[in-house]
């Protein structure tokens, strides 16, 4: 399941603080300073960019660069 059929969702609360969820759950909820920034970055980026920010504001990002374990060394 990836980010196509079943993306984040987002709302900006009346504090400022960035609600993402997805699945309907709420995943994390983002204040402050890193919300500022990330509504900036959100508002320029295309639909793709959106899911990949939101991922990556949740910490539930692969950044595909991840190796298995190596064992027995």
């Amino acid at each position: 399941m990836g980010l196509d059929d079943d993306p984040f969702t987002f709302a900006v609360s009346k504090d400022g603080s960035v609600r993402v969820s997805r699945g309907g759950q709420l995943v994390v909820t983002v204040g402050d300073l890193a919300a500022r920034k990330l509504l900036a970055r959100l508002e320029q980026a295309t639909p793709k960019g959106r899911q990949q920010l939101l991922a990556r504001a949740t910490g539930n990002y692969r950044r595909g660069n991840e190796r298995p374990g190596q064992r027995g060394r």
